[in-house]
């Protein structure tokens, strides 16, 4: 029975969400899968460190975490100096690589996957960022290092969109793509719809914990613009940097906006696209009011959508209905098996 060693780069909500869900799992992952694993290194930005070759006590790891202590403890080896001595020393096959997203460079996420590659490791992130800076890199250098380099949770969470396209649609040509892809902006129209001023939904999102205490990046448009680059550049095959997309969030959107829109029967969402033209990717994100014919209609609160136009199935749309750190963490899960089944 082969036995996997893990490393966490990044132990927030999502890390910790994750580690649940391998204990969850563990009795499965034996009888189903033939395989077990231990965590021999976690790493976090302001909770210390730990590594342990034999494998570091992930119960107790969970509880430092709530209780706002140090990883430090744990540590049997001494303490790594910085992220890349973390990578060199935790001995692990598989890095789980979820810092914080980078949009203009998608550094220092970039150099920590290629280290981890260049070491043999299986390399799996939540970060949008690598994807839309490094992707054609990181997968070719993983594929001449016998590796994977996977990043379902990069968009939607843990609905299956890359791995769909990658493993059951052969030959497929993807034309177009359009959908709602940011939860956080959706929950603020939502809310909105119900009388909130933006000011107000805004806050309810930070209050919640699914917008940042700066949701910029979010109203403004970058996370979906990001998310754009990153379908565009693996999905349609087209590599596209998200200030090459035509970005507009929805700082402008007024309740009198959408009162119109409820009385003309439409409702505001902030619409994500990619459209192929030959060799070019034109790439959008705007407020657009959407009518009760358009599958986008009846997304409501943080649940998001993808439709993929192809030259074999027509129309094809991805649902997935109110995700958070479970979900996200069940794409990592997913990148895992994934990974080490076809190694």
């Amino acid at each position: 029975m082969p036995h996997y060693k893990l490393a966490l780069l990044g132990f927030g909500n999502v890390g910790q969400a994750f580690a649940r869900l391998m204990l969850n799992k563990r009795a499965d992952l034996g009888r189903d899968y033939n395989l077990t694993f231990s965590v021999t290194g976690l790493a976090t930005g302001r909770h210390g460190s730990a590594i342990n070759l034999n494998g570091l006590d992930l119960e107790k790891a969970l509880a430092i975490m709530a209780g706002g202590g140090s990883l430090n403890e744990l540590s049997k080896d001494d303490l790594p100096l910085d992220s890349i001595d973390f990578i060199r020393r935790c001995g692990a096959h598989v890095l789980f690589e979820n810092t914080p997203v980078n949009y203009q460079s998608g550094q220092p996420a970039v150099s920590h996957l290629r280290l981890a590659i260049e070491s043999g490791m299986h390399a799996i992130t939540a970060n949008k960022g690598p994807v839309v800076h490094a992707y054609q890199e990181l997968t070719e250098l993983a594929s001449r290092k016998g590796v994977k380099f996977f990043f379902e949770s990069t968009v939607m969470d843990g609905a299956p969109i890359f791995s769909l396209y990658r493993e059951t649609l052969p030959a497929a040509q993807i034309r177009s793509l359009r959908g709602v892809l940011n939860s956080t902006t959706n929950l603020i129209l939502s809310r909105m719809e119900t009388g909130e001023s933006f000011d107000e939904a805004v806050a309810y999102a930070q209050k919640t914990g699914i917008a940042e205490t700066d949701p910029s990046g979010d109203i403004d448009g970058w996370d979906a613009a990001v998310k754009v680059s990153a379908l565009s550049t693996v999905i349609l095959g087209v590599p596209l940097q998200p200030d090459q997309v035509d970005r507009r969030g929805i700082r402008d959107i007024t309740p009198s906006d959408i009162q119109r829109a409820r009385l003309e029967g439409g409702r505001w969402k902030l619409v994500c696209s990619a459209v192929r033209d030959g060799d070019q990717v034109q790439g959008k994100v705007a407020p657009e009011i959407v009518d009760q014919n358009s599958p986008l209609y009846g997304v409501e609160g943080t649940t998001s959508i993808v439709q993929f136009e192809s030259d074999v199935l027509g129309l094809l749309s991805i649902i997935e209905a109110n995700p958070g750190p479970d979900t996200t963490a069940y794409g990592l899960f997913a990148d895992l098996l994934n990974a080490v089944r076809a190694h």
